[in-house]
């Protein structure tokens, strides 16, 4: 076999492939054994009939044809290997010559990944956010914690902020009460803003008993988006009572004897909270960085799969499971179809460029993966997508995503690479340490980059709710 390879542009090339016939024995001989087993011809066995009858029978174009697309395949992998070419996606094959007893030549289009040179990466400088914590967050966070351990107490008085009313609702569009439009013995509380938009200022002064009507804007069920007049009916109205913030509190709330205690270790946990979303912030802005300093050319097509992949993902899962069309995404957006396209194929850009960019810092830096980290990588995957280890390991072996599993992994290190030789201050102009624990650094980064990869469609998802 003879192959060359031509540059068509910096993604794409053009392998030229002859194959001596004799190359084809092996795929000839396989294609006459085929054909015998599918075929019956009077006075000869089943899988006995000989090579002549078959091709007198059945014509010898349909045995070439058919030795011809068993050795494909494995001539056009040889030619790749020879090449050391990275293909992306499948190739556009075009026979250009075959010649019986000859000769088969071939022409295979397929895109590639760019040649990428990563530059010194060492001055990268960005700024996060700096780590403060103050009084008000640590009360905010107590109150929270307050609230968890509320009870609440029957009053006969008008209703207000903050009660826990138990109500009764109808909607009605057009005059007519929907049938999934109907709710009883509701417990709302007020200023939660967790039911219908308008619903505070038509309980707020009520007492049991009593009984509005409002128009509010459904945000789901058959009549999602349309105006409703919804009835509202009071039943009960019970007033939250807060613990008082003592010891008694703390011990009854937490593992610690006094409500100092407590205080300081809420503090701790906003402190520890506060630096995990610095660093996800300082890895966020190296990476981004880092792709401002290299030109990546992208292959159109694999831009257009990749546009028409998260499309369907956004459309057919993040806001199926919610019940949303597109077109209902993009008006709570206010996104034109023309800006949704070019936001989403900015942002499959974006997931490109950075695997192009830290496989290749990968490859120069000789990055690898154990198993430890891999199976830390899992665990993480795993309690994100709801699953038992077990569960999503076994659907990772199933479905063939070991590989992209530890490129994940393996981006995520690069990352973290350039992150330790980065410069970080904080917005104080403090610099900032982030080389505590390179594997949590990594593991960590690992996540960063998926997100920047996937391009932020359950972000997309999130803002339509």
């Amino acid at each position: 076999m003879k192959s060359a390879v031509e540059t068509l542009n910096p993604t794409r090339v053009r392998l030229t492939v002859e194959v001596p016939f004799e190359e084809l024995k092996d795929s000839l001989d396989a294609a006459y054994k085929k054909i015998n087993q599918q075929v019956t011809v009077k006075g000869f066995r089943k899988g006995k009939i000989p090579a002549r009858v078959i091709d007198q029978r059945f014509g010898r174009g349909a045995v070439l044809e058919e030795a011809v697309n068993d050795a494909l395949p494995k001539f056009y992998t040889e030619a790749v290997n020879e090449a050391d070419l990275n293909p992306l996606g499948q190739p556009e094959v075009d026979i250009t010559e075959l010649k019986d007893g000859e000769l088969l030549a071939f022409t295979a289009e397929v895109d590639v990944r760019p040649e990428i040179e990563i530059p010194d990466y060492s001055g990268i400088e960005v700024e996060v956010d700096a780590v403060e914590v103050s009084d008000e967050d640590v009360e905010k966070s107590i109150e929270q914690l307050r609230g968890r351990f509320a009870s609440t107490q029957d009053v006969e008085r008008a209703a207000q902020d903050g009660d826990v009313v138990t109500i009764d609702l109808e909607a009605k569009v057009e005059g007519e009460v929907l049938e999934d439009g109907v709710a009883s013995d509701v417990a709302y509380t007020i200023g939660s803003g967790e039911l219908l938009d308008g619903i505070d200022e038509a309980v707020k002064g009520l007492e049991a008993g009593g009984e509005a009507t409002f128009t509010s804007q459904l945000k789901g069920g058959s009549a999602e988006g349309k105006d409703a007049e919804v009835t509202v009916k009071v039943t009960k109205v019970a007033a939250r009572e807060l613990p008082e913030l003592d010891d008694e509190f703390a011990q009854m709330a937490s593992e610690f004897d006094s409500l100092e205690d407590l205080k300081a270790d809420s503090r701790k946990r906003l402190e520890n909270m506060k630096q995990y979303d610095q660093a996800t912030q300082a890895q966020e802005r190296v990476l981004e960085k880092l792709l401002e300093l290299v030109e990546v050319p992208i292959p159109e097509k694999l831009l257009a799969d990749e546009v028409q992949t998260r499309k369907h993902n956004l459309e057919h899962h993040q806001l199926g499971q919610m019940g949303l069309s597109i077109e209902k995404y993009l008006e709570i957006q206010g996104k034109t179809v023309e800006e949704f396209d070019a936001e989403t194929a900015e942002q499959a850009i974006k997931g490109i460029k950075t695997q192009f960019v830290l496989d290749a810092l990968v490859n120069k830096e000789k990055l690898g993966v154990d198993q430890e980290e891999l199976t830390e990588h899992l665990m993480r995957r795993a309690a994100s997508s709801g699953m038992s280890p077990d569960q999503f390991a076994q659907a990772v072996v199933e479905g063939g995503q070991v590989p992209m599993l530890v490129g994940e992994v393996a981006r995520g290190k690069a990352l973290a690479v350039v992150v330790e030789a980065a410069k970080v201050v904080d917005s104080n102009g403090e610099v900032v340490d982030l080389s505590d624990d390179e594997d949590e650094t990594a593991a960590d980064a690992a996540e960063v980059v998926e997100a920047a990869a996937e391009g932020d469609a359950d972000e997309q998802a999130e803002e339509a709710k």
